[in-house]
């Protein structure tokens, strides 16, 4: 099997808090893979740890066969990984397509992508010249992901997609990630099991900081001592 990324026994520091103590997590390539785990496991650090907003102190994490730990957030990035961070991080003050240009890494990306981020998220095209403000919860979400479209990024980091959305828009929201795995190979982070399990191929459970369990979501589903255990699911 082919891994798109490996990340390889991480330890990540918030201040002088050790976070993560020991995280693995193989992706393969044009796979959704899922980061499980309970509020607090580790798993949004994880995600900052690979791209290098949250720095690993120790481990590896290598992206298409090059280690990229220890090199600066944009760069990372500029290598073709896309971040979508929980909370809707948009710019509210500006128009939607503001937000989608500002998020160009070279000239003429959006002009190119603006016919598939709209046939995705039809909503976006017609609220186009609206501020960030004026869109819903889920509309808001919709434009944090399509911001993350504008660059050619092979790999994406999806943050809690469905937190706080109505189940519309949440249903909507799924359709949408798994058109883009046609195209580009996921990591989501997602607290709905539901949802993970339905979106997901592979999952890495991480709990106290450490990942403890991985394998198929197929398995997964049907082991319910697991799910009770890691997930506090029923």
């Amino acid at each position: 099997m082919e891994y798109i990324l490996d990340v390889q026994n991480i330890h990540s520091f918030i201040g002088q808090y050790h976070i993560l103590q020991g995280v693995n997590v193989r992706v393969p390539k044009g796979s959704i893979t899922a980061l499980l785990g309970r509020n607090g496991a580790g798993k949004t650090t994880t995600l900052k740890s690979i791209l290098g907003l949250t720095p690993p102190r120790e481990g590896k994490v290598i992206y298409e066969g090059k280690e990229v730990q220890g090199m600066r957030s944009f760069d990372i990035a500029s290598m073709g990984i896309g971040f979508v961070p929980e909370h809707r991080a948009i710019f509210r003050d500006l128009t939607v397509e503001e937000n989608l240009k500002i998020a160009e890494r070279s000239k003429g990306e959006y002009i190119r992508k603006k016919e598939f981020i709209f046939d995705l998220f039809p909503d976006l095209k017609r609220l186009i010249t609206l501020p960030g403000t004026s869109l819903s919860g889920g509309q808001q979400q919709m434009l944090a992901i399509a911001r993350a479209l504008v660059a050619d990024n092979h790999l994406l980091l999806i943050d809690e997609p469905s937190e706080g959305l109505a189940p519309v828009i949440i249903e909507h929201m799924m359709k949408a990630i798994q058109l883009l795995s046609k195209d580009s190979t996921i990591v989501l982070v997602e607290q709905n099991f539901l949802v993970a399990s339905q979106l997901a191929e592979y999952y890495v459970i991480i709990e106290e900081g450490r990942s403890v369990q991985e394998g198929s979501m197929k398995d997964l589903a049907n082991d319910k001592a697991a799910i009770h255990r890691y997930l506090g699911a029923a």
